[in-house]
């Protein structure tokens, strides 16, 4: 099974359309809260990790930021080590090599973080991951894009605004997210442990492409609000699945808020 399809994990096959006509009426309304992402933080961590919990911790410090979309990726690659982990998705793993690959080298462990899609770094090292920040957004394309989220009659709508010149084409993912999640380890290097992930990723469902231009995709709630799911994040993101580079637009809206807007931070 190749990386992009181990990611559409739970999928029901269905392509979301683009709405040219929500597009147009979302371009008007003003949303309810405006947010300037400077960083999607990808955590790669593990229940099976002895070195992950700082890091996980340390996410969740990182999530009451509000310039940060900080995500927490559970790999399965360590299940083998005596605790299969909870919350990992097998197209974590896949997600993580595919950036090792795209950078060229071959760097896959525990805890890792990759920032803006673009850099990777110690997830247990807070000021590596504010240097990575920094040095992601020497790339003018990095969170570039403006992204409405927008609930409202039991649907989310995810509108990326049009930008000038031209644009890279990029995928459009929805990542159902559970703001936290206690777990009990019972075996392995973390037996005997109580930790708490943040905004946990479970599941990718691909809403289609972007080229640059305004467009937007709406999604019934129904179709992804289970296992806890209460936040959703949308990311922008160049390349494909199997060879993902620079996230381009990104944002983050908890289910009981009508609406946000992630703009382009000031550079």
């Amino acid at each position: 099974m190749g990386p992009g399809r181990a990611l559409e994990i739970g999928m029901t096959g269905r392509r979301y359309v683009a709405l040219a006509a929500v597009a147009s009426a979302l371009a008007t309304a003003l949303p309810a809260l405006a947010a300037e992402p400077r960083a999607v933080i990808e955590l790669f961590t593990s229940q099976g990790c002895s070195s992950c919990p700082p890091a996980d911790k340390l996410l969740g410090d990182l999530a009451k930021d509000p310039t940060l979309i900080p995500l927490t990726l559970a790999i399965d690659y360590w299940d083998y080590l005596g605790w299969k982990d909870t919350l990992a998705l097998g197209g974590h793993s896949n997600r993580q090599k595919a950036y090792s690959r795209t950078r060229g080298d071959r760097d896959v462990y525990t805890p890792q973080a990759i920032v803006n899609g673009a850099v990777q770094v110690l997830g247990s090292d807070r000021d590596a991951i504010e240097q990575a920040i920094a040095q992601s957004r020497r790339n003018p394309t990095t969170l570039s894009v403006p992204v409405t989220l927008t609930v409202a009659n039991g649907h989310l709508t995810a509108t990326a605004h049009g930008v000038n010149g031209e644009a890279t084409p990029a995928e459009v993912w929805l990542c159902p997210v559970t703001k936290s999640v206690e777990v009990t380890i019972g075996r392995g290097e973390n037996s005997g442990h109580t930790y708490t992930y943040h905004n946990v990723v479970r599941r990718w469902v691909k809403l289609g492409a972007w080229s640059g231009k305004t467009e937007s995709w709406s999604i019934p709630l129904a179709d992804f609000k289970a296992n806890g799911v209460d936040a959703v994040a949308v990311l922008i993101q160049d390349g494909v699945a199997a060879a993902p580079t620079t996230i381009v637009g990104a944002a983050l809206i908890p289910l009981d808020q009508t609406a946000v807007l992630a703009a382009p931070a000031q550079r």
